[in-house]
């Protein structure tokens, strides 16, 4: 059955309520949390303030903002990189065939994600540099893959903490500071020691442009967990001391 959900602080316009085609409401939703939630299903959006706090193209794929009257606009919206965006007069038959294409491209992820020498393998949930396999942990896949989805772009330890960990708060470890030193290492062990780096705020980003790899060290091709802390010891001492996210 079809789902669509309505990302606003009043009732949803019976103009653009699906439910008249049998579709299944989710929301609305309008709560704190909502900058850093990847919604599932497409979401119908009228406010513009709203559509700016999504800040990031993962979390603007699934919003179809709707009541952008001006073509110029539209364009604008589209290249940020938000599923639709539609003017006011929309008809409810067009509108349910624009949501069954965003839902289409929801439901199509990447098998893979590359970047540089850097090569990520959902199936496998495990990454490459080369012909070096990372070995990493499913968490430490998931911050990379995450990252490696907006490479460029600072994603805030809250957003980490909702997309990766699938938490609303932050917890009383620094797990993510930790996971994140750990991935570090990895890659840095593989020849690429620079490219997670920390924005401002303590937010993390993968570099824009792939890093020029260095060396590779000597260590086996499938990094032990002695061989990786023995690494954390002597190129990252400090990283064991971030502040608790």
């Amino acid at each position: 059955m079809a789902r669509f959900g309505w990302y606003g602080t009043d009732a949803i316009p019976a103009e653009l309520d699906l439910r008249r085609k049998g579709w299944v409401l989710t929301g609305p939703f309008t709560s704190e949390n909502a900058a850093n939630t990847l919604f599932a299903v497409p979401f119908l959006l009228t406010d513009i303030e709203l559509a700016m706090r999504r800040h990031t193209r993962s979390q603007r794929a699934p919003v179809v903002l709707v009541g952008v009257a001006d073509g110029i606009a539209r364009a604008h919206w589209l290249a940020l990189g938000f599923g639709d965006v539609l003017p006011a007069d929309i008809g409810l038959a067009e509108l349910e065939q624009r949501l069954r294409r965003v839902a289409e491209a929801l439901a199509a992820l990447p098998r893979q994600r590359g970047h540089g020498r850097l090569r990520l393998d959902l199936l496998a949930r495990d990454g490459h540099v080369g012909e070096r396999r990372l070995g990493l942990h499913p968490r430490e896949f998931g911050l990379l893959w995450r990252l490696a989805e907006t490479p460029g772009e600072a994603v805030s330890p809250d957003a980490l903490l909702s997309q990766v960990w699938q938490l609303n708060f932050r917890p009383e470890t620094n797990s993510l500071a930790a996971h994140v030193c750990r991935l570090r290492a990895k890659l840095a062990v593989a020849g690429l020691p620079d490219i997670i780096r920390t924005a401002p705020g303590g937010a993390y980003v993968l570099a824009a442009g792939p890093t020029e790899p260095s060396h590779a060290l000597d260590l086996p091709g499938e990094l032990g967990d002695s061989a990786l802390d023995e690494h954390v010891r002597l190129v990252a001492p400090t990283q064991r001391a971030y502040a608790k996210v």
